[in-house]
């Protein structure tokens, strides 16, 4: 049974402004309904009340400036006082508002609340930047924004609110980072790049698991598709630089040079090759009346309890099927040395990080926002999409409590696997 000091904890207290709120709210809805207003629109109570809320905090603001209410005697010889109103139209989450901005004779105010030559209240610049994150291009921001709001916003004005995130990009992608993480998975997502003509081009994303469970991206990278050793040393080296004393595992899929780019930077960490990605290359070379044969096949090999087991159920693979698609056979020869490291570990390992799945569920959200752009200019404009999706991730903050729940039995055990390597990072 719970105490009578919990339940006053967990209650919300009541104020006399909660009262306040509540009968002011009442009238502005019976005084909106007796004259016939509209709550949202042009025209409405909200918009209304935005207006005198804007104008009675910049009443409030000149006061604090010149030193006396308005109309107060005190304000005579001062050397400064009101001078009028200017009128302007500024955008605001219920729609354009006209506002009456005070002025004073020796202009030296500087309205904070709605400062000089502002045009958009912050609220319409995250509202702006959250459609993006969504994946809305300019143009359907602009239409949603005029269909809903009543405001003419235009397209370049969308881009120059957009391009304000990329100061915090930069800050993002090189704050400092963990010193030690259990895995660091590394993926890429293809953007299409007007560059001259239209091409595909990578962006590399890696993304790890923290000492905690929680999903930590470290950064954002644009590549041309020719990668090599001299590249990922490059990436690897800035995430080293950034603070990344240690990395347990690093999961990929057979991005070329990154296996030996990880041993110079961190040369007590194993790379490991996406299972799932290996399979899913397999099936490609499979005829499709073979692709749930092949499957079934290859099961006993990624599945199997020792390396030794894995070889020789892929030595029986390939005595079946290599004669008809020794392509899949030279795959599967080709990436061994990354594949064989996870047989080493027990289940819980196993589980997590035999495919880059987890990546994948972000790649899925930042692909939609890039397929709604279609192609970009340069590597900038892709690159600012891609961070502004995976801002946009869990936002109510369950997908943080679900990594916990999935990772604390796989923690647990790269504990005893790596020799406390993991929790010399929490210190």
């Amino acid at each position: 049974m719970m105490s009578g000091v919990e339940h006053a904890e967990d209650a919300k207290p009541e104020t006399a402004l909660d009262g306040l709120d509540e009968q002011l709210v009442d009238r502005l809805v019976s005084r909106a309904r007796a004259g016939g207003l509209k709550l949202t629109g042009e025209g409405g109570v909200l918009q209304l009340l935005t207006k005198r809320l804007l104008e009675s905090a910049l009443e409030g603001e000149i006061t604090d400036h010149l030193g006396y209410d308005k109309h107060d005697p005190a304000g005579r010889g001062t050397g400064n006082s009101r001078n009028g109103v200017r009128s302007k139209t500024v955008l605001t989450d219920v729609g354009p508002v006209e506002i009456d901005v005070p002025r004073d004779r020796n202009a030296e105010f500087e309205p904070r609340i709605v400062a000089k030559r502002q045009k958009r209240l912050t609220g319409v610049d995250e509202m702006v930047i959250s459609l993006s994150a969504k994946g809305l291009t300019t143009g359907e921001i602009s239409a949603h924004l005029a269909e809903v709001y009543g405001a003419d916003v235009s397209r370049q004005t969308i881009s120059t609110i957009t391009d304000k995130v990329v100061e915090g990009m930069v800050e993002w992608q090189n704050r400092p980072l963990d010193a030690v993480y259990p895995v660091v998975f590394i993926g890429a997502v293809h953007v299409k790049i007007r560059d001259g003509q239209v091409a595909n081009r990578p962006i590399y994303m890696a993304m790890a698991v923290t000492t905690e469970g929680h999903r930590d991206i470290l950064g954002l990278w644009a590549g041309d598709g020719g990668e090599g050793a001299k590249y990922w040393l490059h990436v690897l080296t800035e995430l080293r630089n950034r603070g990344v004393a240690d990395v347990l595992m690093v999961v990929c899929d057979g991005l070329t040079g990154l296996p030996d780019a990880v041993t110079t930077v961190w040369p007590r960490t194993v790379v490991q090759t996406c299972v799932v990605h290996l399979l899913r290359n397999s099936f490609r070379y499979a005829g499709r009346q073979h692709g749930a044969t092949i499957a079934k096949a290859l099961e006993p090999v990624y599945t199997a309890p020792t390396e030794a087991a894995a070889k020789e159920r892929f030595s029986e693979f390939t005595q079946e099927w290599g004669a008809r698609y020794p392509a899949i056979v030279g795959l599967w020869d080709n990436a061994w040395a990354e594949f064989v490291p996870f047989l080493a570990f027990d289940v819980e390992i196993r589980r997590v990080i035999c495919s880059t799945n987890a990546i994948e569920s972000v790649n899925a959200r930042i692909r939609r926002a890039v397929k709604a752009r279609g192609h970009f200019p340069n590597d900038q404009a892709a690159l600012k999409c891609v961070y502004l999706a995976i801002m946009s991730l869990d936002p109510t903050g369950t997908g943080r409590k679900r990594w916990m729940m999935r990772w604390k039995p796989a923690l647990n055990a790269f504990e005893i696997a790596f020799d406390g390597r993991l929790a010399a990072g929490r210190k």
